[in-house]
This record gives C-alpha cells, sequence and structure tokens, in this order.
C-alpha cells in the first residue's frame, strides 16, 4: 500500500473516534438535528479525508435518497454518507451535503456521543425542526 495522503484542518474538527483522523470543521456544520441508527448525526457542508462505497437507493424519513456511505481513509471505518440525489424536490438542499453519526466521531472537545445502541433503520435521516 502507498503513502497515506491526510489533509490536517484548523481550528474546532471533528475527528475519527477511532484514529482521531481529521473529518470536518464546527463553521461546515448545517444542521446538528438529523437522526441515524446510533442516535444523532451531522449534516456537513465538506468532509475531508474519506472514501466512498457504492451508490445505494435508500428509502428514508423524508423519502427516497441515492446515497454513497463514507469511510475514514485512516482506519477504514464507516462515518456516515453522502447524500449524491433527492428525489424530493424539498430535499434538495442535502445534494453533495456529508452526514457524519455523532456515535463514530469525536467532538472538537474530544468528547464522544454514545448515542442509542438500538437500531432505528437503516438510513434514517429525520430533522428534528
Amino acid at each position: 500500500m502507498g503513502r497515506l495522503f491526510l489533509i490536517s484542518l484548523e481550528g474546532n474538527i471533528y475527528s475519527c473516534k477511532h484514529c482521531h483522523t481529521h473529518l470536518a470543521v464546527a463553521d461546515d456544520i448545517i444542521s446538528k438535528s438529523f437522526h441515524c441508527r446510533h442516535g444523532k448525526a451531522y449534516l456537513f457542508d465538506k468532509v475531508v479525508n474519506i472514501t466512498e462505497g457504492e451508490q445505494d437507493e435508500r428509502m428514508m424519513m423524508t423519502g427516497m435518497h441515492t446515497v454513497v456511505d463514507i469511510y475514514c481513509v485512516g482506519c477504514g471505518s464507516i462515518l456516515g454518507w453522502k447524500y449524491e440525489y433527492a428525489h424530493e424536490k424539498n430535499q434538495k438542499y442535502k445534494e453533495g451535503k456529508f452526514i457524519l453519526e455523532r456515535f463514530k466521531i469525536l467532538s472538537p472537545d474530544g468528547s464522544n456521543y454514545t448515542g442509542t445502541q438500538e437500531a432505528q433503520g437503516v438510513g434514517s435521516d429525520v430533522d428534528d425542526a
């Protein structure tokens, strides 16, 4: 395997809970009101140091979406997903945006959200307005 090049971020950084690879900055959070199978999730405008999986059609709480799972380049852990296409007109704002599951990341203060261990359905994306 070749050398791994990582992007280092500055400021209030969210990182992988397993290997501490930088993923995103707090300024790029669009919403903290999303939910996923492990509890809370955040919608980010930009995320770095990830790889993307295969496209998948998923029925979520807000309708059908085409998404790709995203993985940490440091350790390969699944972190969340990226919205490729939203089938509902009112969900188009999610296209090209990233969900990071709070259960999978460390917050800028180094804490880890434990979330709920019970599955709440695959790919839930409820926005708690």
